[in-house]
């Protein structure tokens, strides 16, 4: 046994876990088409280069200077520069570093000699090798040239540029001045002639010639006119084309350029890392003195080593082939793409690269996006990256593929494989679906779906490129993971989550090309296992259900998703091992004696409100559509705190069938209290239920149009329920307390009706889908009315505190130190449970006043009285008020949030979409009540709810129904709230076409919601006095944080 501590194992045996790791990215390179225009595959000697013992050591510092006039022969004449170093040393820093001189004048002399021209000899050219990558090299060029706040000018980053070019959200940028120029709009090449106007307008220190992006060959000389203009440096970037340069394919900048910068793994098929070239001496010293010490410490030599290997290879006739196949494969590939219908961004490529354009492929009003197109492709086995192209906004929302061919050159494509590769690229860009989902905020997410026979027609094309031979199946599909009985409850025929651990049932899945029997056993919480007869059948479904995990196959409708992500893969009987070979073995039986045997009723469970290949089936007889009617003229209720109104002063009135406070003092006071203060509300009056089960996540997704699997425990949101029509039944909040117990609060008006319908919906007795009107939930849940006396303790009814002093006042009443950390740390949406002072309350930070520090404290309705006066007495300090439903109606408005009966619903039958909130309708949800018709609206939709304020103080409150004009006098929409802002303006949500911008104006006359006429004069002349509409301004959707 050795003696020391060198760790002499094997990687497979020190670290098995990470060797299997690299075996299947090894994998993945060699099974997948790499257009990557910035990769490329280093040879096996470079990589083995890479791996030598000189990564162990330090060299900082340089080899002697007299190196660089030494030819190769006379570098590794080893045995005189060992004599040479042991007599005059060197200037490194450390020792131990003979061989390391060595190295590095070889690598340097290969790489000048390599890219010597016009005119400059080998010789003449200084070369430094140590900069780990283009970046820092980049940087060291600025360091050694320029002062910070000098200008960089380079290309804008959405034509093609890069961040190390002056990019503001690079060290280029903040250090220095970036200066942008442009490509030629119309024929996206570069625009000297533009290029030298802005250089002399601009005045930059240092002009940067060279592009990540970019399919054209470049005019150095032209660069260096324009340089010379304006005293500049001119910096030629490379890196992409080095490659070419180096084969004589391109032309070169040494000589024209005052320092030339390469990675030396793009094109140049070497390791990571990048070179500085220049014919000046002086320069060669400041940025010799720039990269060390400078930017870095000492160079990576075990890099160096396989970069001095991959020089060599430049030098081969065979690179100079590999180069010519390079550019040949690129300008085919463009060509085959265009007559494809697939637009390419300037045309045949002249280079390594070539960028597409996403647009080129639309569904309607929406275009495919760069990221979705990459995505898409990945998944197909073509690896490309999204990249900006000329028009985009941002490099955030990219509208294009950069392609480069350098990797698929190196593999011995040719044209006969450049057009299969084209056809799949086509094929599936061509095939896929733009589409969109409305986020917060008025953003949108792109999305995009890709028909599956197209997606697995390119897949084949690429196995056949990449020679990739079809592994051994089985029988068994594994599919593992938290999302496991979801996804399998929507992409099987079977009521899945009927299924319990170690038990089996028969079912049915549909697909592309599928249609299947199985048995499916499940194995753990999260771990199911598919059983089928036929091997090749267990393949298309393990494809299958990873691409419905993945989220880009069509099925369905363009919108859905099933939940993922869930782990998928092929498995023999003998390799499930999780619960015991006895166990396994007993089931492995029960799934093939089974198969084929059980009863066909349990493989369909028809009622199921969705499942793939749901529109094949046929169902019982149709559900009742549910019914109801508002009771006529109800007594008027109270809640706990009517006398307590009563007795503070409030106003009360009618509202939601409660007798309620609409103010105390008044609207104004009460509004200025929320925004700078504190303000009391009563919610008593709304509806509180709550839902439990085990199932009760399925069942709230079933009702509600947001993502109940998406909140955590401790967590809430806003949402709606629908009617199967897409009319709103109401909104409201839910909120997650435990894993399988939520909170409900809906609105006082709607509360009856609300219950009648989660109650009717949970025991299967209405209709919930219209196209499928036997459908049913399968699972019901335990359903309760909190403000029911029959719950007990756990009864609960709301209290909001809003404003920016709500967070000091209940810290004011918080006794539990535990608690109070709890609420200091509450953020929005966020809800926990304690004690304030005597009372045991669930508090939630959310509001529908627009203030960000708002809680909504639920407590027992007989608690309600005392918690009001604890509030008020605790928050007096902090200028507590209470605040009645004036203030809460203007505060709401102010904020831009919706009304039911108003925003929503009511007249105009407004939908979420329509009032500004289609954000809260998550559409990738398979199945919800009322998705399909909200779907249809939504995509036909002509009108929107817009916040307006009138221009002046002083004028009538518009009413609910006033109408809106356009400035020619056209009634183009309604009033459907306002109040007093903060300011004392009159500020409202109105209904408008959805053609309308905001920079329009509006024009209101207030009629009192239709009770008022128009006076006009029954004669028109001098003196008489015409109606005129006050003038409004249409203002953000909401307040700007």
């Amino acid at each position: 046994m050795p003696n020391d501590f060198i760790f002499r194992d094997s990687l497979t045996q020190t670290d098995p876990e990470l060797d299997k790791l690299l075996k299947r990215e090894n994998q993945r390179q060699d099974n997948s088409i790499i257009l990557i225009a910035s990769e490329s595959e280093a040879p096996a000697a470079v990589r083995e280069a890479m791996s030598s013992q000189f990564g162990n050591i330090y060299a900082e510092g340089y080899p002697r200077e007299a190196g660089r006039r030494h030819t190769e022969k006379r570098i590794l004449d080893v045995d005189y520069e060992l004599a040479l170093y042991r007599r005059n040393s060197d200037p490194r820093y450390y020792k131990g570093v003979e061989y390391a001189d060595i190295l590095e004048a070889l690598t340097r002399r290969r790489a000048a000699e390599l890219f010597a021209a016009n005119g400059i000899s080998a010789s003449k050219l200084y070369v430094n090798v140590q900069p780990l990558s283009g970046a820092p090299a980049n940087s060291a060029v600025y360091t050694a040239l320029l002062q910070p706040g000098d200008t960089i000018m380079g290309l804008n980053l959405n034509d093609g540029g890069h961040l190390s070019h002056g990019s503001r959200v690079n060290r280029s940028g903040k250090q220095y001045k970036g200066v942008p120029y442009f490509v030629n709009t119309e024929t996206n090449e570069l625009d000297y002639e533009a290029i030298e106007a802005q250089a002399l307008a601009n005045k930059p220190h240092i002009i940067v010639a060279g592009f990540s992006a970019y399919s054209k060959i470049v005019d150095w000389q032209r660069f260096r006119d324009i340089a010379d203009k304006v005293n500049a440096y001119l910096l030629a970037d490379i890196s992409h084309i080095s490659g070419l340069v180096a084969a004589g394919l391109h032309p070169s900048p040494i000589g024209i350029a005052d320092v030339v910068m390469t990675t030396t793994h793009k094109s140049l098929c070497g390791p990571r890392g990048a070179m500085l070239m220049t014919h000046k001496r002086d320069i060669a010293q400041k940025i010799d003195s720039a990269v060390f010490p400078g930017e870095q410490g000492g160079p990576h030599l075990n890099t160096m080593a396989a970069l001095a290997v991959a020089l060599k290879l430049a030098h081969t006739d065979t690179f100079r082939a590999l180069q010519q196949r390079i550019l040949d494969n690129a300008r085919q590939l463009s060509l085959k793409l265009e007559e494809a219908g697939i637009r390419t961004v300037g045309g045949p490529s002249e280079n390594h690269t070539l960028l597409i354009d996403t647009k080129s492929v639309t569904r309607g009003k929406s275009k495919l996006s760069g990221d979705m197109a990459a995505r898409i492709l990945d998944v197909a086995g073509i690896v490309v990256n999204r990249n900006t192209i000329p028009g985009d906004k941002g490099a955030l929302n990219p509208t294009g593929l950069r392609l480069g061919t350098v990797w698929i050159s190196q593999l011995g494509f040719g044209e006969e494989e450049v057009d299969l590769l084209a056809e799949a690229i086509a094929g599936t860009l061509k095939s896929c679906q733009p589409y969109s989902y409305q986020l917060l905020g008025g953003k949108v997410e792109r999305r995009a779906k890709v028909d599956p026979i197209a997606l697995n027609s390119a897949r084949d094309i690429v196995r056949k490129l990449r020679h990739v031979k079809t592994e051994a199946g089985a029988r068994i599909v594994e599919i593992r993971g938290k999302s496991a009985q979801a996804l399998l409850n929507y992409a099987l025929t079977s009521d899945v989550l009927s299924l319990a651990v170690d038990e089996t049932q028969s079912t049915h899945i549909y697909g592309p090309d599928l249609d299947l029997e199985a048995i499916l056993f499940r194995n753990d919480v999260n771990l199911y296992h598919l059983l089928f007869t036929d091997v090749e059948d267990a393949r298309k479904t393990a494809v299958w259900l990873s691409d419905l995990s993945d989220g880009y196959v069509e099925f369905s409708d363009l919108y859905a998703l099933l939940p993922g992500p869930v782990a998928i893969k092929m498995i023999a009987p003998e390799n499930l091992l999780e619960k015991g070979a006895e166990a396994v073995m007993g089931g492995v039986l029960e799934l093939a004696h089974t198969l084929g045997k059980k009863e066909k009723a349990e493989a369909f469970a028809d009622t199921k409100p969705f499942f793939i290949g749901s529109e094949k089936r046929e169902g019982s007889e149709a559900l009742p559509a549910f019914s109801w009617e508002e009771p006529e003229d109800p007594p008027m209720k109270r809640t706990k705190l009517y006398d307590t109104h009563v007795e503070l002063g409030g106003r009360m009135i009618p509202f939601g069938g409660y007798e309620m406070p609409v103010w105390y003092s008044s609207v104004s006071e009460e509004h200025a209290a929320v925004r700078q203060a504190a303000g009391l509300f009563d919610a008593t009056h709304m509806g509180v239920f709550d839902a439990s089960g085990e199932h009760v996540v399925e069942f709230l997704n079933t009702v509600t149009t947001n993502d109940v699997r998406a909140l955590r425990v401790g967590q809430s949101h806003y949402t709606y329920f629908m009617f199967p029509d897409g009319s709103v039944v109401d909104d409201l909040m839910v909120y997650r307390l435990s894993e399988e117990r939520f909170l409900l609060v809906v609105n006082a008006s709607n509360n009856d009706k609300d219950w009648a319908w989660l109650n009717a919906v949970n025991e299967g007795q209405v209709m919930i889908d219209e196209k499928r009107p036997f459908s049913r939930i399968q699972h019901p849940v335990t359903l309760r009315d909190l403000r029911d006396p029959a719950h007990g303790d756990e009864c609960r009814v709301d209290m909001p505190l809003q404003g920016p002093k709500a967070l000091d006042i209940v810290l004011a009443m918080c006794e539990d130190p535990a608690f109070a950390q709890r609420l200091k740390k509450l953020r929005w949406a966020g809800v926990t449970q304690g004690t304030l002072g005597e009372f045991d309350v669930i508090i939630s930070r959310t509001g529908y006043t627009g203030e960000r520090i708002a809680f909504e404290i639920f407590v027992h309705p007989d608690q309600s009285p005392a918690l009001w006066q604890a509030i008020l007495a605790a928050g007096e300090p902090f200028g507590v008020k209470p605040c009645g439903l004036a203030a809460r109606d203007s505060t709401r408005t102010e904020a831009g949030l919706p009304l039911y009966g108003h925003e929503l619903a009511g007249e105009h039958n407004l939908n979420p979409a329509d009032a500004g909130f289609g954000s809260y309708v998550k559409l990738w949800k398979p199945f919800f009540i009322g998705r399909d018709a909200f779907i249809t609206e939504q995509e036909a939709r002509k009108r929107k709810v817009v916040r307006f304020r009138m221009d002046e103080k002083g004028v009538r409150r518009p009413e609910t129904g006033d109408p809106i004009m356009d400035w020619r006098g056209k009634v183009i929409g309604t009033v459907t709230s306002c109040a007093i802002d903060r300011e004392g303006y009159l500020l409202g949500l109105g209904l408008v076409p959805t053609s309308i911008k905001r920079k329009d104006k509006l024009y209101i006359y207030q009629l009192g919601g239709g009770q008022r006429n128009l006076r006009v004069p029954k004669a028109i002349k001098t003196g008489a006095r015409m109606p005129m509409p006050d003038a409004a301004s249409i203002l953000t959707r909401f307040p700007q944080k």
